[in-house]
């Protein structure tokens, strides 16, 4: 694997082995679609998008967005099991979508990513509002990040 800034390239011709996501108890899923959903907010567009591209592969069904706002008005009709999000964008930070959307669909899985420094002013403001989200940093090792949303489906 090579990392170029905050893009995770995956070694040439080899593609990762399959994850095994196990299924939901009957009754517990929204959804009639097997594969569970990921909403994946980032401004940054080539990150976004290829996180997107390593969950499909991993065996997600996933929706990009390049904003909060957007993230918002798409969350409706995508209706994610996951959120993943970078916290630090303009108009609305992803702190503030994860609280936003955790009022609306409290069983969504909110997983946040960074890579900058001086987030811990915005964490510190979610737990005073009683919001307490989930964080890697960026970069993150596409195992590491399917891993850590399978985590948060067997909490």
């Amino acid at each position: 694997m090579v990392h170029l800034g905050s893009v995770i390239c995956l070694p040439e011709g080899r593609p990762p082995r399959p994850l095994e996501f196990p299924k939901p108890a009957s009754g517990t899923h929204r959804h009639s679609v097997q594969k569970p959903r990921v909403l994946v907010v980032d401004d940054e567009r080539i990150l976004a998008d290829t996180t997107a591209a390593i969950l499909r592969r991993a065996g997600f069904e996933t929706m990009v967005t390049y904003d909060g706002l957007s993230a918002l008005d798409n969350a409706a009709s995508f209706n994610p099991d996951y959120l993943l999000t970078d916290i630090m964008m303009p108009v609305m930070n992803g702190v503030e979508l994860a609280v936003t959307l955790t009022k609306m669909y409290p069983a969504l899985r909110i997983l946040l990513f960074s890579g900058q420094a001086g987030i811990a002013n915005i964490l510190e403001k979610s737990r005073q509002m009683g919001f307490e989200f989930p964080l890697l940093a960026k970069p993150v090792h596409p195992m590491n990040l399917v891993e850590s949303l399978k985590a948060l489906r067997e909490n």
